[in-house]
């Protein structure tokens, strides 16, 4: 491969912080991968990590809002969403009691995501997922 081309794609969306925002992410997402064996899983991460900007962060207050990102390549989904911070603590999985109503989504991101990396900074926090693809040298499964 040439040095300055890519097979890669990446696109970005900004959204208000607004509940309803997060299906439009979800549609957003799954315009995008259209046809590939990823697609479902990476709508479902997605809507659980917009949701988490907006119930957890600055993101879902007045005039906040979260970004999107989502880039593809032959070997690779990956997702990423960051919020606007206004937390003390950044994002982790946790083990939810039974009778919990919160605390699950990104244990269960992390259980369908190959990996999950989580980055924090003054500005926010950025929650990356990646759906490692099976896809052959030169495969475009997605």
């Amino acid at each position: 491969m040439h040095e300055y081309t890519s097979t890669a794609r990446a696109w970005g969306l900004t959204c208000p912080g607004f509940p309803e925002e997060v299906s439009r992410g979800r549609r957003w997402t799954r315009d995008i991968l259209r046809g590939s064996p990823l697609a479902e899983d990476a709508e479902l991460i997605v809507s659980e990590l917009s949701a988490n900007a907006i119930l957890h962060t600055a993101s879902g207050q007045q005039s906040g809002s979260f970004h999107l990102a989502l880039a593809v390549s032959s070997q690779v989904v990956a997702l990423s969403v960051t919020d606007d911070g206004g937390t003390g603590t950044a994002p982790k999985a946790e083990h939810a009691d039974q009778n919990a109503t919160h605390g699950r989504g990104l244990g269960m991101v992390s259980a369908i995501a190959h990996r999950v990396v989580i980055h924090d900074s003054q500005a926010g926090h950025t929650v990356t997922a990646e759906l490692f693809t099976s896809a052959r040298p030169g495969g475009h499964p997605c």
